[in-house]
């Protein structure tokens, strides 16, 4: 059996589908490319497989200061530290702006639908494979032929030699791989150094967003590291610069005393360390 009919046998892996149940103009994916795990692990790149590489995948332009390239580099993986979903999904969020738009989940069940749409995913560009258990491999390099970009979360510690021949894999088909969490030679590192919610009160309110500080690092331009401050979410749920509408940056919310009209209580803010 080979590994395109492994994919599509229900014994094997669980099949993966659209989010979004409407299919009304809904794009087609872009033609597979050959992305077969390469068995000794060797990428020979010819004409062909370093033009699929080239070029830069937008990003969302709160992320862009904070990438050396100014987006994400196709054909390359980048690592999310800690599995940040926020940062996983703002990353991606930018593939909404290239010709297919198609991006693809794996491995991760828990992946709300509700915030990648807030955060720009187009749900009618997104596969979903919640659970490939110890095949995510495979799938992730079939995906990799038909959509601009994966992201991903393996079942467990990834072994340098399978991140290589998976990195051929990203070369030839100009794939970006986003992973929650660390990968052997990720060619970028993102990460939440700190961060904290804003809009709870003393046992009420609504969380109304979250300011962080993102930070860059990884090889070439990328080696001197960079940061940003963001909202991950804003109050909308989507990503922006931590630098206008500082109203929202006062976490404690007022409410009237009972019995006192005209005074309102207000209670120690109360922040959560993300």
């Amino acid at each position: 059996m080979n590994l395109y009919e492994r994919m599509f046998d229900p014994g094997v892996v669980s099949v993966f589908e659209p989010a979004f149940d409407s299919i009304a103009e809904r794009p087609t994916l872009r033609p597979v490319a050959p992305a077969a795990v390469p068995a000794d692990g060797q990428d020979k790149q010819d004409g062909q497989d370093k033009q699929a590489g080239r070029g830069v995948l937008p990003v969302v332009p709160a992320l862009r200061e904070v990438l050396p390239d100014g987006g994400l580099r196709r054909g390359t993986a980048v690592s999310v530290a800690g599995g940040d979903t926020g940062l996983l999904l703002a990353l991606a969020a930018g593939v909404k702006e290239t010709e297919g738009g198609w991006a693809a989940a794996v491995g991760l069940p828990d992946l709300g639908l509700a915030a990648a749409e807030g955060y720009g995913l187009d749900l009618r560009r997104l596969l979903v494979a919640d659970d490939p258990g110890p095949h995510w491999a495979e799938v992730v390099s079939v995906l990799a032929g038909a959509v601009e970009l994966v992201m991903l979360r393996p079942d467990g510690p990834v072994p340098p030699k399978l991140a290589t021949r998976l990195a051929a894999v990203l070369r030839r088909s100009g794939c970006v791989l986003l992973v929650a969490g660390p990968w052997p030679g990720a060619a970028l590192r993102l990460g939440v150094r700190s961060g904290r919610w804003f809009g709870l009160g003393d046992g009420y309110g609504q969380l109304a967003g979250r300011q962080v500080e993102v930070v860059a690092e990884g090889r070439g331009s990328a080696v001197r590291g960079r940061t940003a401050r963001l909202w991950l979410p804003d109050e909308h749920g989507a990503v922006r610069p931590v630098l206008d509408r500082p109203a929202l940056a006062r976490p404690v919310l007022e409410r009237p005393v009972p019995g006192r009209p005209g005074v309102v209580e207000q209670p120690l803010e109360r922040v959560a360390v993300v």
